[in-house]
Protein backbone atom coordinates (compact mmCIF):
# COMPACT_ATOMS: atom_id res chain seq x y z
CA UNK A 1 0.00 0.00 0.00
CA UNK A 2 1.16 3.51 -0.59
CA UNK A 3 2.16 5.85 1.99
CA UNK A 4 2.00 9.40 2.99
CA UNK A 5 3.91 11.89 0.73
CA UNK A 6 4.65 13.71 4.17
CA UNK A 7 4.17 10.99 5.93
CA UNK A 8 5.91 7.90 5.33
CA UNK A 9 5.54 5.86 7.89
CA UNK A 10 1.33 5.92 7.09
CA UNK A 11 -0.15 3.80 5.11
CA UNK A 12 -3.03 5.03 2.89
CA UNK A 13 -5.36 4.31 -0.02
CA UNK A 14 -6.44 7.68 -0.80
CA UNK A 15 -4.60 10.35 -3.63
CA UNK A 16 -4.57 14.19 -4.06
CA UNK A 17 -7.32 14.03 -6.80
CA UNK A 18 -5.19 17.00 -8.25
CA UNK A 19 -1.53 16.02 -8.58
CA UNK A 20 -2.31 12.06 -7.73
CA UNK A 21 0.06 12.23 -4.38
CA UNK A 22 -1.26 9.74 -1.74
CA UNK A 23 -1.85 11.23 1.69
CA UNK A 24 -2.93 10.64 4.97
CA UNK A 25 -5.99 11.54 7.06
CA UNK A 26 -3.66 14.22 8.70
CA UNK A 27 -2.84 15.61 5.02
CA UNK A 28 -6.17 15.54 3.46
CA UNK A 29 -8.20 18.59 3.10
CA UNK A 30 -12.19 18.19 1.44
CA UNK A 31 -13.13 20.40 -1.75
CA UNK A 32 -15.64 19.97 -4.43
CA UNK A 33 -13.37 17.67 -6.96
CA UNK A 34 -12.56 15.41 -3.99
CA UNK A 35 -9.07 15.37 -1.72
CA UNK A 36 -6.71 17.22 -1.69
CA UNK A 37 -2.79 17.72 -0.34
CA UNK A 38 -2.09 20.52 1.51
CA UNK A 39 -0.31 22.22 -1.33
CA UNK A 40 -3.08 21.27 -3.80
CA UNK A 41 -5.87 22.80 -1.48
CA UNK A 42 -4.04 26.01 -1.39
CA UNK A 43 -4.23 26.86 -5.21
CA UNK A 44 -7.51 28.00 -6.28
CA UNK A 45 -9.49 25.92 -8.58
CA UNK A 46 -12.72 26.90 -10.84
CA UNK A 47 -14.91 23.85 -10.29
CA UNK A 48 -16.01 22.94 -13.64
CA UNK A 49 -19.59 21.08 -13.78
CA UNK A 50 -21.17 19.15 -15.80
CA UNK A 51 -24.14 21.99 -17.18
CA UNK A 52 -21.10 24.24 -17.68
CA UNK A 53 -19.11 22.37 -19.87
CA UNK A 54 -18.80 23.40 -23.31
CA UNK A 55 -21.74 21.32 -25.29
CA UNK A 56 -20.56 21.64 -28.68
CA UNK A 57 -17.82 19.20 -29.19
CA UNK A 58 -16.44 21.36 -32.64
CA UNK A 59 -13.55 19.50 -33.03
CA UNK A 60 -15.74 15.97 -33.40
CA UNK A 61 -18.21 17.61 -36.05
CA UNK A 62 -14.99 19.01 -37.74
CA UNK A 63 -13.53 15.81 -38.18
CA UNK A 64 -16.98 14.11 -38.93
CA UNK A 65 -17.70 16.84 -41.75
CA UNK A 66 -13.53 16.52 -43.36
CA UNK A 67 -14.12 12.84 -42.96
CA UNK A 68 -17.17 12.57 -45.08
CA UNK A 69 -15.95 15.15 -47.57
CA UNK A 70 -13.24 13.27 -48.50
CA UNK A 71 -15.28 10.10 -49.01
CA UNK A 72 -17.88 12.04 -51.37
CA UNK A 73 -14.78 13.46 -52.61
CA UNK A 74 -13.91 10.03 -53.61
CA UNK A 75 -17.29 8.88 -55.35
CA UNK A 76 -17.58 8.27 -59.17
CA UNK A 77 -13.75 7.67 -59.49
CA UNK A 78 -13.24 4.88 -56.88
CA UNK A 79 -12.26 1.04 -57.25
CA UNK A 80 -11.27 -1.59 -55.36
CA UNK A 81 -7.25 -1.25 -54.64
CA UNK A 82 -4.84 -3.81 -53.97
CA UNK A 83 -0.66 -3.66 -53.33
CA UNK A 84 0.17 -3.02 -57.27
CA UNK A 85 -2.99 -1.44 -58.41
CA UNK A 86 -4.56 2.07 -57.00
CA UNK A 87 -7.24 3.94 -58.66
CA UNK A 88 -9.00 6.79 -58.85
CA UNK A 89 -7.34 10.80 -58.33
CA UNK A 90 -8.02 11.16 -54.21
CA UNK A 91 -6.97 7.63 -53.54
CA UNK A 92 -3.93 8.02 -55.56
CA UNK A 93 -2.78 11.12 -53.89
CA UNK A 94 -3.91 10.40 -50.19
CA UNK A 95 -3.30 6.64 -49.60
CA UNK A 96 -0.51 5.47 -47.28
CA UNK A 97 2.03 3.21 -48.27
CA UNK A 98 6.27 2.76 -48.24
CA UNK A 99 7.21 3.35 -51.59
CA UNK A 100 5.42 6.26 -51.98
CA UNK A 101 6.82 7.67 -48.36
CA UNK A 102 10.67 6.81 -49.65
CA UNK A 103 10.53 7.07 -53.39
CA UNK A 104 8.25 10.15 -54.18
CA UNK A 105 8.72 12.25 -50.54
CA UNK A 106 4.94 12.44 -50.35
CA UNK A 107 4.87 12.90 -46.38
CA UNK A 108 1.80 13.90 -46.42
CA UNK A 109 0.14 10.95 -46.94
CA UNK A 110 1.04 9.98 -43.43
CA UNK A 111 -1.96 12.29 -42.50
CA UNK A 112 -4.19 12.15 -45.64
CA UNK A 113 -4.89 8.13 -45.45
CA UNK A 114 -6.82 8.81 -42.28
CA UNK A 115 -9.41 10.71 -43.88
CA UNK A 116 -9.68 8.36 -46.48
CA UNK A 117 -12.34 5.33 -47.05
CA UNK A 118 -13.14 2.46 -48.65
CA UNK A 119 -16.78 2.05 -48.69
CA UNK A 120 -20.16 2.93 -46.77
CA UNK A 121 -19.20 0.39 -44.07
CA UNK A 122 -15.76 1.44 -43.51
CA UNK A 123 -16.35 5.01 -42.88
CA UNK A 124 -19.92 4.26 -41.17
CA UNK A 125 -17.97 2.24 -38.41
CA UNK A 126 -15.39 4.57 -37.83
CA UNK A 127 -17.21 8.11 -38.05
CA UNK A 128 -19.91 6.09 -35.23
CA UNK A 129 -16.79 5.32 -33.01
CA UNK A 130 -15.58 8.79 -33.28
CA UNK A 131 -18.74 10.48 -32.93
CA UNK A 132 -19.21 8.33 -29.21
CA UNK A 133 -16.01 8.77 -28.33
CA UNK A 134 -15.79 12.51 -29.23
CA UNK A 135 -19.11 12.63 -27.66
CA UNK A 136 -17.63 11.55 -24.47
CA UNK A 137 -14.06 12.83 -24.55
CA UNK A 138 -13.94 16.32 -26.07
CA UNK A 139 -16.02 17.97 -23.63
CA UNK A 140 -14.38 16.40 -20.35
CA UNK A 141 -11.05 17.44 -21.50
CA UNK A 142 -11.71 20.55 -23.94
CA UNK A 143 -11.19 20.97 -27.74
CA UNK A 144 -7.86 21.79 -28.03
CA UNK A 145 -6.46 19.03 -26.00
CA UNK A 146 -8.83 16.35 -28.08
CA UNK A 147 -7.39 17.64 -31.17
CA UNK A 148 -4.04 16.87 -29.76
CA UNK A 149 -4.66 13.53 -29.09
CA UNK A 150 -6.28 12.83 -31.94
CA UNK A 151 -3.57 14.11 -34.28
CA UNK A 152 -0.81 12.05 -32.18
CA UNK A 153 -3.39 9.18 -32.55
CA UNK A 154 -3.17 9.68 -36.33
CA UNK A 155 0.02 9.68 -36.85
CA UNK A 156 1.02 7.10 -34.35
CA UNK A 157 -1.53 4.89 -36.09
CA UNK A 158 0.53 5.79 -39.57
CA UNK A 159 3.49 4.59 -38.07
CA UNK A 160 1.95 1.24 -37.07
CA UNK A 161 1.12 1.25 -40.57
CA UNK A 162 3.99 1.71 -42.26
CA UNK A 163 5.81 -0.31 -39.47
CA UNK A 164 3.62 -3.24 -39.89
CA UNK A 165 2.92 -3.67 -43.99
CA UNK A 166 3.96 -2.27 -47.45
CA UNK A 167 0.53 -2.63 -48.09
CA UNK A 168 -1.42 0.39 -49.33
CA UNK A 169 -3.34 1.33 -45.76
CA UNK A 170 -6.53 4.08 -45.77
CA UNK A 171 -8.84 4.90 -42.92
CA UNK A 172 -9.72 6.83 -39.59
CA UNK A 173 -9.29 3.87 -37.53
CA UNK A 174 -6.01 4.30 -35.90
CA UNK A 175 -6.92 8.04 -34.91
CA UNK A 176 -10.02 6.25 -33.51
CA UNK A 177 -8.12 3.73 -31.56
CA UNK A 178 -6.11 6.24 -30.44
CA UNK A 179 -9.24 7.93 -28.52
CA UNK A 180 -10.26 4.42 -27.50
CA UNK A 181 -6.96 4.27 -25.23
CA UNK A 182 -7.43 7.95 -23.99
CA UNK A 183 -10.51 7.21 -23.18
CA UNK A 184 -9.19 4.13 -20.87
CA UNK A 185 -6.50 6.87 -19.61
CA UNK A 186 -9.03 9.78 -18.28
CA UNK A 187 -11.05 7.62 -16.75
CA UNK A 188 -9.12 5.79 -15.17
CA UNK A 189 -7.43 8.90 -13.47
CA UNK A 190 -11.41 9.87 -12.80
CA UNK A 191 -11.14 6.51 -10.69
CA UNK A 192 -13.96 5.01 -13.13
CA UNK A 193 -14.26 1.86 -14.31
CA UNK A 194 -12.40 1.16 -17.48
CA UNK A 195 -14.72 -2.24 -18.25
CA UNK A 196 -18.24 -1.13 -16.23
CA UNK A 197 -17.64 2.38 -18.53
CA UNK A 198 -17.61 0.08 -21.79
CA UNK A 199 -14.49 1.02 -23.11
CA UNK A 200 -12.14 -1.88 -21.95
CA UNK A 201 -14.69 -4.11 -23.76
CA UNK A 202 -14.50 -1.99 -27.22
CA UNK A 203 -11.35 -1.89 -27.06
CA UNK A 204 -10.69 -5.60 -26.88
CA UNK A 205 -13.28 -6.53 -29.22
CA UNK A 206 -11.70 -4.27 -31.81
CA UNK A 207 -8.35 -5.61 -31.27
CA UNK A 208 -9.84 -9.26 -31.11
CA UNK A 209 -11.56 -8.25 -34.68
CA UNK A 210 -8.19 -6.50 -35.93
CA UNK A 211 -5.87 -9.79 -36.01
CA UNK A 212 -9.13 -12.17 -37.00
CA UNK A 213 -10.45 -10.23 -40.50
CA UNK A 214 -8.92 -10.01 -43.30
CA UNK A 215 -7.87 -6.79 -45.01
CA UNK A 216 -7.55 -4.98 -41.33
CA UNK A 217 -4.63 -2.52 -40.71
CA UNK A 218 -3.33 -4.49 -37.22
CA UNK A 219 -0.36 -1.53 -36.99
CA UNK A 220 -2.77 1.75 -37.67
CA UNK A 221 -5.04 0.43 -34.78
CA UNK A 222 -2.33 -1.50 -32.61
CA UNK A 223 -0.04 1.80 -32.76
CA UNK A 224 -3.46 4.27 -32.79
CA UNK A 225 -3.98 3.04 -29.59
CA UNK A 226 -0.67 3.08 -27.54
CA UNK A 227 -0.34 6.66 -29.37
CA UNK A 228 -3.63 7.48 -27.48
CA UNK A 229 -2.74 6.46 -24.74
CA UNK A 230 0.57 7.85 -24.17
CA UNK A 231 -0.97 11.36 -25.54
CA UNK A 232 -3.48 11.42 -23.11
CA UNK A 233 -0.88 10.37 -19.96
CA UNK A 234 0.98 12.86 -21.06
CA UNK A 235 -1.58 15.02 -21.40
CA UNK A 236 -3.06 14.29 -17.74
CA UNK A 237 -0.24 14.59 -15.84
CA UNK A 238 1.17 18.13 -17.54
CA UNK A 239 -2.62 19.52 -16.68
CA UNK A 240 -1.68 17.65 -13.13
CA UNK A 241 1.08 19.51 -12.36
CA UNK A 242 -0.30 23.04 -13.74
CA UNK A 243 2.02 23.31 -16.43
CA UNK A 244 -0.11 22.41 -19.62
CA UNK A 245 2.10 23.23 -22.28
CA UNK A 246 4.18 20.36 -21.77
CA UNK A 247 1.40 18.01 -22.40
CA UNK A 248 1.37 19.61 -26.08
CA UNK A 249 5.39 19.59 -26.33
CA UNK A 250 4.84 15.46 -25.66
CA UNK A 251 2.10 15.50 -27.83
CA UNK A 252 4.49 17.22 -30.89
CA UNK A 253 7.54 14.87 -29.87
CA UNK A 254 5.35 12.04 -29.77
CA UNK A 255 4.25 13.04 -33.05
CA UNK A 256 7.54 14.07 -34.51
CA UNK A 257 8.84 10.44 -33.32
CA UNK A 258 5.83 8.54 -35.78
CA UNK A 259 6.56 10.99 -38.66
CA UNK A 260 10.44 10.32 -38.47
CA UNK A 261 10.47 6.68 -37.57
CA UNK A 262 7.78 6.28 -40.63
CA UNK A 263 10.17 7.64 -42.92
CA UNK A 264 12.98 5.39 -41.70
CA UNK A 265 11.34 2.26 -41.88
CA UNK A 266 9.88 3.43 -45.20
CA UNK A 267 13.69 4.29 -46.75
CA UNK A 268 15.14 1.42 -44.83
CA UNK A 269 12.05 -0.84 -46.87
CA UNK A 270 13.01 0.71 -49.89
CA UNK A 271 16.90 -0.13 -49.78
CA UNK A 272 16.23 -3.86 -48.68
CA UNK A 273 16.81 -3.07 -45.14
CA UNK A 274 13.45 -3.91 -44.00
Amino acid sequence: MATCYRHPSRETGVSCSNCGRPICPDCMTTTPVGMRCPECAKQRTQVRRMRDMPTIPRATYALLVINVAAFLAEQGQFSVYSSNSLHGTVINEGVLFRAAIAEGHQYWRLVTSAFLHENLLHIGFNMYLLYLLGMMLEPAIGTVRFAAIYFTSLLAGSFGVVFATAAPSLGASGAVFGLMGAAAVELRARRISVWQSGIGGLIVINLILSFSLANISVGAHVGGLIGGALAALAVRTADSRQLPALGYLACLALAAVSVAGAIAISHASATGLA
